[in-house]
């Protein structure tokens, strides 16, 4: 399906794939009339994202314009549960919204059923995480999806860690899915773009039209390479879902390693949540907490050769930071934790060039 859907129609010395559109005035008659309001290449990017996911995709100009465009839906005042360990821009800007009135927050331990059905008690909107970054919990999307349906709250899940290929959230009662499309739909480091997908017609017009009216549109260049991504997504993941697994094995046994957090592992606290839950493997992001600190888990950071020393993730290749050297991560993300995006490199590779760096964090360590 990531090869197939989106393409044009077939046609005599026709484009196998819907080139990119570069035009912000169309002329009158047709759908979309302006440049902000569509494009052929957006509609090609939405029809195999929407494919894939079971719903109607919209893409938008980051996965921050996609997170703002669904939540500038509600009314203000209205009450949003969300998870405290969501991605950090994602909390903060939960947090600084609440502060200025915009709606009340409630912030939860989304890996805790139970307390999360609590406080849905009076709210618009829940907000999770197929796996929640960097800690790796892995959310119960069925159990969430009912509880919030029972208070008429609308559900949204952050599915950039997992992508269709690995788990649907649509399919388990998720009303709204979001993605950075600039990570593991793309691929390759080269874009920056996100992306909103439901089922829900109603839902899909009033984001839209958040789009079209505040404005975070997207450019038909970087619509158009992540679709190019998007056609290896499922080759691109079970290479790195692979890698993943050995790598967090490897470090599982390491001297210099105090945890592992990756559902994959048997021993992960999320294992069977996520056995359950994830089709074909069990994502590519593996975080861990090193023996010696921020300054030994910051020292195998800048002392990787192959593995990238950079933030985000999802490319083909390999990225490592500490994640508490940003300040508006969150206080519960260990200092010592390490967050790796495991790309497609050979594995072998990838273990002796993490190896050697954890050897440097030991003499940092003194371990």
């Amino acid at each position: 399906m990531a090869i197939t859907a989106g393409r044009p129609p077939k046609a005599p010395d026709g484009p196998l794939n819907e080139p990119p559109v570069f035009a912000s005035t169309f002329h009158a008659g047709g759908p979309v009339a302006y440049g902000r309001d569509g494009n052929p290449t957006w509609t090609a990017f939405e029809d195999a994202l929407g494919a894939l996911e079971g719903g109607s995709a919209l893409a938008f100009a980051s996965g921050m314009g996609a997170i703002t465009a669904v939540l500038e839906t509600l009314p203000v005042g209205a009450l949003v549960v969300a998870a405290e360990q969501s991605y950090s821009i994602t909390r903060v800007f939960l947090e600084e919204r609440a502060a200025a009135g915009r709606f009340r927050l409630r912030l939860v331990d989304i890996g805790d059923t139970t307390a999360v059905s609590v406080a849905l008690d009076g709210a618009a909107l829940l907000w999770t995480e197929t796996v929640t970054n960097p800690l790796n919990v892995v959310a119960d999307l069925p159990a969430l999806a009912a509880a919030a349906k029972l208070v008429g709250a609308t559900s949204v899940c952050d599915a950039t860690f997992s992508t269709p290929y690995v788990l649907r959230p649509l399919d388990h009662g998720i009303d709204i899915v979001v993605h950075s499309a600039t990570k593991f739909l793309s691929g390759h480091s080269d874009v920056v773009l996100g992306a909103v997908v439901t089922a829900d017609p109603a839902r899909c017009e009033a984001v839209r039209r958040m789009r079209s009216h505040y404005g975070a549109i997207a450019g038909p260049m970087e619509v158009w390479l992540a679709l190019r991504g998007l056609r290896t997504l499922g080759v691109r993941m079970d290479r790195a879902m692979a890698n993943a697994l050995d790598l967090a094995t490897r470090l599982s046994t390491h001297a210099m390693i105090e945890r592992v957090r990756y559902p994959g592992l048997p021993n992960d606290r999320w294992h069977d949540r996520a056995t359950a839950l994830m089709r074909r493997g069990f994502g590519a992001m593996v975080s861990f907490d090193v023996v010696g600190g921020a300054g030994a888990a910051e020292a195998l950071c800048t002392s990787t050769d192959l593995i990238v020393h950079a933030t985000s993730l999802g490319g083909i290749e390999s990225t490592i930071e500490r994640r508490r050297r940003w300040p508006g991560e969150s206080r519960s993300t260990p200092e010592n934790l390490v967050r790796m995006s495991v790309g497609c490199e050979a594995v072998e590779d990838l273990w002796a060039d993490l190896d050697h760096a954890l050897t440097i964090a030991r003499r940092i360590a003194g371990a």
